[in-house]
């Protein structure tokens, strides 16, 4: 006897069940629960919505940004623990259920499986992800509109505006991005007024031996610059005009070696410098170029990396610019807010909306060619 054909439930959609898969297959449930449990977040009772499903809640809230909060659990219900255990039920509850269930779950625990699971990806013959052995990563930071309410304006704050008030308040954040992967790593969130030093201070830490590190001038400070080296990545930063950078030996290469210092005071005392190598040059051709470019390295050794193709090196600084604008306006939407009401889930919704940009979701592996995989889209 014939077997009566297999159909998805009408209104699903097979791209549905596609991503939630990828989501299981990246964030491991073995993982999830591990890191609910040194949170002290595992769910004491079972409930409609226990810890681990809320884990995995959130993170699909960030694929179905045009979605209601109902819908994307819905299709989690029937998505996600439909391919896993059919015998599972998970109720589909309302939003007011929903959102007690985000707060009891909050974001300590969502970063921390962030920081655990989300890494560099780029394989040996990953383009564009590589200096001569050294893998290379960017620094930089920007801004993400919250919801307009009264607690989210309270905790993070709002630009200012020449006239009035601007029309949401924003979360700062910093991020080191991996060339050729665009991989987000190490981030930290925090309010507006935060400078972006302030933040970098705590991603640095995600450095790591082999790695170069990229980051513009708005970042560069003595203190910032060793603790950055204290890791053992190599840094190329470019550096203000203001910088006063003596030359103390010409390198056959144009490049010359130098001394920063943590002072004024040192510097004129001769005292508590710390080497750098300067490379300075220009874009010719180039209508809205600058005069003069500058940066500074770790990389003493001309032989090491040549002045000329550090200076063409600089220019993939630019990847975070794109991984943010990729970020920002075309996953996200140009239009859509966080929806998020409280400065906790704001958080929250946060970081998991950066890993749904930077992690395994979107590049689980290089292909065999070395380029990063994409997602399957949500629909």
């Amino acid at each position: 006897m014939a077997r009566a054909v297999g159909e998805l439930p009408k209104g699903q959609r097979i791209t549905d069940y596609i991503s939630l898969g990828v989501i299981e297959k990246s964030f491991p449930l073995k993982n999830v629960k591990e890191v609910l449990q040194k949170t002290g977040k595992t769910s004491q009772r079972e409930r409609d919505l226990p810890a681990h499903v809320m884990m995995y809640y959130v993170i699909a809230l960030a694929l179905y940004m045009g979605s209601s909060c109902r819908e994307v659990l819905r299709c989690l219900v029937s998505g996600f623990w439909w391919l896993r255990d059919s015998a599972r039920r998970v109720r589909v509850v309302g939003k007011s259920g929903i959102s007690q269930a985000r707060s009891r779950l909050g974001s300590v625990a969502v970063k921390a499986l962030h920081d655990e699971l989300v890494k560099p990806i780029a394989a040996a013959e990953t383009k564009g992800a590589w200096y001569r052995g050294r893998r290379l990563v960017s620094l930089d930071g920007s801004t993400m509109d919250v919801a307009d309410t009264a607690r989210n304006e309270e905790a993070f704050g709002r630009p200012k505006a020449s006239r009035g008030k601007t029309a949401y308040p924003q979360v700062r954040f910093v991020s080191l991005v991996e060339s050729g992967t665009h991989v987000l790593f190490g981030t930290q969130l925090g309010p507006y007024a935060t400078g972006e030093i302030s933040l970098a201070k705590e991603v640095i830490g995600c450095l790591k031996p082999g790695m170069l590190c990229l980051a513009d001038r708005n970042f560069f400070g003595f203190t910032l610059w060793e603790q950055a080296h204290a890791t053992g990545a190599e840094l190329l930063w470019r550096v203000k005009k203001n910088v006063v950078l003596a030359p103390h030996k010409r390198l056959k290469d144009g490049s010359f070696l130098s001394k920063v210092y943590p002072s004024i005071k040192d510097r004129r005392n001769g005292r508590n410098g710390v080497i750098v190598r300067v490379i300075e040059y220009k874009l010719e051709g180039v209508g809205d170029a600058e005069p003069l470019y500058r940066v500074i390295t770790t990389i003493l050794d001309p032989e090491q990396a040549p002045a000329a193709e550090l200076a063409a090196l600089y220019i993939q600084r630019w990847e975070i610019e794109t991984a943010l604008d990729e970020l920002k306006t075309h996953l996200r939407g140009s239009r859509v807010v966080l929806r998020s009401k409280t400065p906790e889930l704001v958080r929250q919704f946060a970081v998991r909306r950066i890993w749904l940009y930077d992690g395994s979701l979107r590049n689980p592996r290089p292909d065999a060619r070395g380029r990063a995989q994409r997602r399957p889209r949500s629909g």
